[in-house]
């Protein structure tokens, strides 16, 4: 991507309700994982982008240290300047990090783009992680939902709560949570995906007040329903939160 485009990212991630959406699931969940674990050492923020969940994690989150880690130096620079976090610059195949250093990880919407091995991402993740530590993966639904918006984000790749469990296990992971979200718009978002055409503009803009207002409503009572230990059976997207194994 272009600085510009990384600039409009910035400056659409604080407001739009995708992303304040997906940050308070992450927070959410993120925090009661780390919650229920002993596991002690940094929170990497893997494909942190401009730093828009980094910044909001602050310098640490229950107790532990957060950093980050962006393949795009572009990306990098303007996280490290939002976020005030050491930001590393490099492919989430190959964590510069040593072993057991790391109590958490998070990857949003990163395991589906061009140039990541989803099994050797995760093989990383264990690597680095600490017995115990925790592991929570946003991931794209459906193949059958690429999308123009998918090529435009260089999404290669997108899951089913089957294909993601079976990845985890097979790398080592337990999972503590697997459900599918963003379930409530998903009818209306499936109908867009499938009438779309093929040039049509990145979904990532800002919306009218009344219609974002409306979405992040859909998205809060989902929320509630995940934070209450129920699951959601189909969705635009799918949470995963995972322990390592010893």
């Amino acid at each position: 991507m272009e600085r510009h485009e990384y600039e409009i990212m910035a400056a659409v991630e604080d407001r739009m309700w995708w992303y304040r959406g997906l940050r308070a699931l992450v927070t959410g969940e993120l925090g009661r994982a780390l919650d229920r674990t002993q596991a002690q050492g940094s929170i990497l923020d893997a494909g942190c982008g401009t730093g828009g969940i980094l910044t909001l994690l602050g310098p640490s989150f229950h107790g532990r240290p957060t950093m980050g880690l962006e393949y795009d130096s572009i990306a990098a620079e303007m996280a490290r300047t939002k976020s005030g976090r050491p930001v590393m610059c490099a492919s989430i195949n190959d964590l510069p990090l040593p072993d057991g250093s790391l109590a958490a990880y998070y990857s949003l919407d990163v395991y589906s783009q061009i140039g990541v091995d989803p099994a050797r991402a995760l093989s990383e993740v264990r690597r680095c992680l600490v017995p115990g530590g925790v592991a929570l993966l946003n991931l794209p639904a459906y193949q059958w939902m690429m999308s123009a918006h998918d090529k435009r984000t260089y999404n290669a790749r997108r899951f089913t709560r089957g294909s993601a469990l079976a990845l985890a296990r097979a790398q080592g992971f337990e999972p503590l949570r697997a459900t599918y979200w963003n379930s409530l718009l998903f009818p209306a978002m499936a109908a867009h995906r499938l009438l779309e055409r093929d040039d049509a503009p990145s979904d990532v803009r800002e919306y009218p007040r009344w219609l974002d207002s409306l979405f992040s409503a859909a998205l809060s009572l989902e929320r509630g329903v995940i934070g209450a230990g129920l699951s959601f059976p189909f969705g635009g997207s799918i949470l995963l939160v995972l322990s390592r194994r010893p």
